[in-house]
């Protein structure tokens, strides 16, 4: 089972989550994240249709409404912040807007994903760059930058010791296991989205759930991995 599917469940009694609003995204809109959805279950409209020989490229405006829901919860997942979430999904469509008229029917979806995820760990490799060129002396007295975690990841609509659980997963595992279980994309999806061989994705999916199931054990049971 996968995240997406409620491969997490609550030992304890379930608490209603609080919702508010990142800008103008609504990241309750649907529990799946940019999910993939059966050939044939319902007929193909925006880019799905353009993918698919059917319809012509949705204009920006509709374009940007059918898919910022999902890149920003795409990116609140990898992240973890609503900060960072919000300043991915601007690139993200920035991207987008400049390389739109070279884009040829494909996977529209699956672009984005790879367009979101190519850019949250090119900001991963640059704050490492820069934390290691500007390491203070006393940096063990430094105070976090993370925004409360509670009020960081209800937006998300999703527990948060299970996304500090994610959050403490090496940014390789993290994201492998985002990507597959939260997203659902397959292990081929993830190797061409990442560049990597199908090995690898194994590897870190792996290890990333090992290290996932044992943190969430040690969160005196509130959540369990089931799978």
């Amino acid at each position: 089972m996968t995240l997406a599917s409620g491969a997490f469940h609550r030992s304890q009694r379930n608490t209603p989550a609080r919702t508010t609003s990142a800008s103008t995204i609504d990241p309750h809109k649907g529990d799946d994240v940019m999910a993939n959805h059966p050939a044939g279950s319902e007929p193909r409209t925006g880019t799905a249709a353009f993918d698919a020989g059917s319809g012509e490229m949705p204009s920006w405006s509709e374009l940007v409404s059918e898919h910022a829901d999902g890149v920003y919860r795409l990116a609140l997942r990898l992240s973890g912040n609503t900060h960072d979430a919000e300043d991915l999904t601007q690139e993200t469509f920035m991207r987008v807007f400049r390389s739109l008229k070279r884009y040829k029917p494909g996977t529209f979806e699956g672009w984005l994903r790879r367009i979101t995820t190519n850019l949250f760990l090119d900001m991963v490799r640059r704050r490492q760059t820069i934390r290691m060129e500007a390491l203070p002396e006393n940096y063990d007295a430094v105070p976090g930058t993370r925004n409360d975690p509670e009020q960081s990841y209800i937006d998300a609509n999703i527990d948060p010791e299970l996304q500090k659980a994610l959050d403490s997963l090496p940014t390789d595992y993290r994201v492998a296991v985002v990507l597959c279980d939260v997203v659902g994309m397959s292990y081929d999806e993830i190797a061409d989205t990442l560049g990597i061989k199908m090995g690898t994705v194994r590897s870190r999916i792996h290890r990333g759930r090992a290290q996932l199931r044992k943190r969430l054990q040690s969160s005196e049971g509130i959540l369990h991995y089931v799978g």
